[in-house]
């Protein structure tokens, strides 16, 4: 039997940074939530939408939607029965090979997302861009960019098993 080796514990300067992501992340995801209160969209029903939005013909494969959101293909169909049962989105089979399905954005998945954008990004700006300067933002996209692809590359392996 391997022995198992003693954990890394975090040193004062990973442990500051770790608490002060984790407590401004979750803070920012439930503010974020909240300000999208008033058009009945969760986060997670937004990021999907905007995901479809920005797709061409506002269609997207389930599996490249879900590996592209990093979530699972269980949860990414819990999100879309939420959606579907809303009007904003419907599952199309995939007649090109019968394996899969197409997650689709409805006109009224369009309408909602439209509707919310304006005051969504408005919080976003509020709550997190206009509080740093255009150098602390560069620095923020590349060490989440870093961060993204670590965690995607992981997903992919952690999916594959």
């Amino acid at each position: 039997m391997a022995k198992k080796s003693a954990p890394r514990w975090l040193n004062p300067r990973e442990m500051k940074a770790w608490r002060s992501y984790i407590i401004a992340s979750r803070r920012l995801l439930e503010a974020l939530d909240a300000d999208l209160d008033g058009h009945d969209l969760t986060m997670a029903d937004y990021e999907v939408m905007a995901q479809l939005s920005d797709a061409p013909g506002r269609r997207m494969r389930m599996s490249e939607l879900a590996e592209l959101a990093m979530l699972s293909k269980s949860r990414l169909s819990h999100r879309m029965k939420v959606m579907e049962k809303a009007g904003w989105v419907k599952r199309e089979e995939c007649v090109e090979d019968r394996r899969g399905y197409w997650a689709v954005m409805t006109d009224k998945g369009w309408k909602a997302i439209l509707a919310a954008a304006p005051s969504h990004v408005e919080s976003v700006r509020r709550r997190l861009i206009d509080q740093l300067s255009a150098k602390e933002q560069e620095a923020l996209a590349g060490i989440f960019g870093h961060v993204t692809e670590e965690l995607r590359n992981q997903f992919l392996e952690e999916s594959k098993g």
